[in-house]
């Protein structure tokens, strides 16, 4: 059996941090360091995860290089203990997010494995949420298991929602609707075969989603804590108040 909080160990056990970013909407703050590298209490935001993936038992991370690509790396170079990093280098180009993992397939293996982007965090309600996903994930009948956030769950966030999401966890989009119920929270399990036939060097994981959706392989699974966007530097902000407040109700 897992540790407590732990991944069970028929899940996945390596990730992806998607960092190759420009961070044009974090500026001034991205002016002299990668989005990753922005500090929310005392910490980086790549940091952050990686600590979150080291605690559910995940012991392989890629994180994908393209702004300030040399900064970046040296941060993480300097970093002991699990998971252990490798790089996917897109000085050359960036990628999009499809083309950044497909790229990185090579490094992450023939099993599913979780895709994180670096600009949320999340607070478990309970549980260990990357061990839920992981208890939930189904070899047989997915492609696809995103992090579904209800709306009124988010901080840092002003839209509409992007999914529905029906008894059997299966998800469709927004569409023509003018709300959704739940939000892509930035983290998902995916299976290699997913990207099989894609040519093109960089495109949108939309596509990917896309095709998961089509063939009925797309599901969800409710957060069930508190959730952020940490896209703008006053949602910096609003993160950063947010944990200084639940580290109060703690004391």
């Amino acid at each position: 059996m897992p540790m407590s909080g732990q991944i069970p160990h028929s899940g996945p056990r390596s990730a992806m941090i998607l960092a190759a970013g420009l961070g044009k909407r974090m500026r001034p703050l991205t002016d002299d360091r990668p989005k990753p590298m922005i500090e929310i209490a005392g910490r980086c935001l790549i940091d952050h995860a990686l600590d979150r993936l080291a605690e559910a038992g995940i012991n392989r991370a890629v994180v994908n290089l393209h702004y300030m690509a040399d900064l970046l790396e040296a941060h993480l170079k300097a970093r002991s203990g699990e998971p252990g990093i490798q790089f996917s280098d897109e000085r050359g180009a960036l990628l999009d997010t499809g083309g950044g993992v497909k790229k990185a397939l090579g490094l992450l293996g023939e099993k599913a494995f979780f895709v994180l982007n670096c600009d949320m965090m999340w607070l478990d309600g309970g549980e260990n949420t990357l061990a839920r996903m992981a208890q939930a994930w189904r070899e047989d009948s997915m492609d696809a298991l995103m992090l579904m956030v209800p709306v009124d769950m988010a901080t840092g966030y002003a839209g509409s929602g992007d999914f529905h999401m029906d008894v059997e966890k299966r998800l469709t989009r927004r569409g023509e609707n003018e709300s959704a119920p739940y939000l892509y929270g930035g983290m998902h399990i995916l299976h290699p075969r997913v990207f099989a036939g894609f040519s093109e060097p960089a495109f949108s994981l939309n596509r990917a989603w896309d095709r998961a959706l089509e063939t009925g392989r797309l599901f969800g699974i409710a957060h069930s804590g508190h959730w952020m966007h940490v896209g703008t530097p006053a949602a910096a902000k609003e993160a950063e108040d947010l944990l200084a407040l639940q580290g109060k109700k703690r004391q």
